[in-house]
């Protein structure tokens, strides 16, 4: 019963703690705001982009050029023998003729193709377009193929895979630099607002020494104090993403449709069942850190006193 009363008690004090130094406390849940606000979209850029990247190497096969004057029998066979690998889950074949036909509509104007009259200038050019399981295998299979008789080229996107991945890691490593250093300045202010609510009351925390309280009971209004200045500074920026996510989503995708034709956005639950969480976890862990730093050193001073 006592436990409950005292847990209850410094939920009080943490809240009446909150209120006493307002503008220690405000500027404290501001940084952390601001903090875990960056942490959010460092997040979703990059949770989106390896989407985008698994999107788009998925969608994105190896294409195999046949030998000229390559057999349709010796083609089914090199078709037959790709399928069968563990890495490929299917193979589409184009001919030359549609090959052709896409390219005019693509990249040719109508005065262009009539230049060509029946010719097909890319009557070598029947292939397989080979999607992977497992983009990862693209190096096992490109290995493979080539080695096929019959096979004169191999198109890959390896060279796509890593520059991406390259990417991927220079964005994941200067996120983490500025946040570890946003979130340093977050603790350095909740300790100054945990540091001034003891200064203030010292004289009250010497009486409850004298009288017998605890070192728990002594700080855990404190405690309390720090995590709600991170729990109210994970609140707001994960209101916003959750809010605003798909309308920023939409806004991208309608002014940079071109791009965003070819892949799409994470959807938003699946984002913020990982993103709020750990926003939470990150904000109550800064306040506790924080907190507990800072009182291990102000009772200190305060018990030599007496």
């Amino acid at each position: 019963m006592r436990r409950i009363s005292t847990f209850f008690y410094g939920i009080g004090q943490g809240f009446a703690g909150l209120a006493r130094n307002r503008m220690f406390s405000l500027a404290s849940i501001a940084t952390m705001a601001a903090c875990l606000f960056l942490f959010g979209i460092f997040y979703i850029v990059l949770a989106n982009f390896n989407h985008m990247v698994r999107e788009a190497e998925n969608n994105v096969g190896l294409t195999v050029f046949f030998d000229e004057g390559i057999s349709d029998e010796e083609i089914e066979e090199i078709g037959n023998k790709l399928r069968k690998r563990a890495e490929v889950s299917s193979v589409t074949y184009t001919s030359a003729e549609e090959a052709w036909e896409s390219y005019k509509a693509e990249k040719l104007s109508p005065e262009m193709i009539e230049t060509f009259g029946n010719d097909n200038p890319l009557k070598d050019s029947s292939s397989f377009t080979v999607y992977l399981n497992d983009p990862e295998m693209q190096k096992n299979l490109v290995v493979y193929a080539s080695g096929l008789e019959g096979v004169r080229k191999i198109n890959d996107t390896t060279e796509i895979s890593e520059g991406l991945t390259g990417i991927n890691t220079v964005l994941a490593t200067v996120s983490i630099i500025i946040i570890v250093v946003l979130l340093l300045v977050a603790i350095f202010l909740i300790s100054i607002t945990i540091s001034t609510g003891v200064s203030v009351r010292k004289q009250e925390i010497s009486i409850m020494k004298l009288i017998g309280a605890t070192d728990i009971f002594i700080r855990i209004p404190f405690i309390v104090e720090g995590m709600l200045i991170g729990l109210f500074g994970a609140g707001i920026p994960s209101a916003i993403f959750f809010f605003f996510y798909d309308n920023m989503t939409t806004l991208l995708t309608e002014k940079f449709s071109s791009v965003f034709n070819l892949v799409s956005f994470l959807d938003k639950n699946e984002v913020m069942k990982v993103l709020i969480p750990v926003t939470a976890a990150i904000g109550i862990g800064i306040g506790l850190i924080g907190s507990n730093l800072t009182l291990r050193r102000q009772l200190k001073k305060i018990a030599v006193k007496e």
